[in-house]
């Protein structure tokens, strides 16, 4: 599913009726009144912006611009928030800095690697939902593991800290591996 959609849907559920209509006032000057007549979401208002290409995936300021309007700094904190983690401007086809030392990591921790994920700080309940969806598949439970270690750690996600939780593991092998 596309992330900037869902996103963009979140925003809408949380719109009140007069943020819709101060939204919908706001765009007179870009989309036709008959148009604008019709919408009743916020789901619409943004089906019709993505159409007209007035918001994308890669050209957030207009939807920003809108935000700030009504006065919504808790959806302009998670709209940058999108913009910074990358999902928004990186190139679907480039790698990231974690995807070489992950790879290394998923080949050569075995069944020990929910005690790895716990020293990188990944709870329990996410551990326990990412087994459930990958019940028979021992490399993905961690891979998708580590990859929920790096989203929550953002830009703080160290290639430093995943081999210091594997020397903490005893896994120093792994760890060298890691490192070269």
């Amino acid at each position: 599913m596309d992330s900037f959609l869902t996103l963009l849907h979140s925003f809408s559920s949380s719109l009140s009726d007069s943020e819709l209509s101060s939204l919908k006032f706001l765009c007179r000057g870009k989309i036709g009144k008959r148009k604008l007549e019709s919408v009743q979401s916020g789901t619409e208002l943004f089906i019709i912006l993505l159409e007209q290409q007035l918001i994308t995936s890669d050209k957030v300021s207009f939807l920003e611009e809108l935000l700030e309007s009504i006065k919504r700094e808790d959806l302009i904190a998670q709209l940058k928030r999108f913009v910074e983690e990358g999902e928004v401007n990186a190139p679907d086809d480039q790698p990231d800095v974690h995807e070489k030392p992950i790879e290394v990591i998923c080949e050569n921790v075995g069944r020990d690697w929910k005690m790895l994920v716990r020293k990188l700080g990944v709870t329990e309940v996410k551990m326990d939902r990412i087994i459930a969806a990958n019940p028979l598949n021992l490399r993905e439970q961690l891979f998708q593991s580590l990859r929920e270690w790096q989203k929550a750690k953002g830009k703080d996600a160290k290639v430093a800290d995943l081999i210091a939780a594997l020397r903490g593991c005893k896994m120093n092998l792994v760890a060298d591996r890691v490192e070269q």
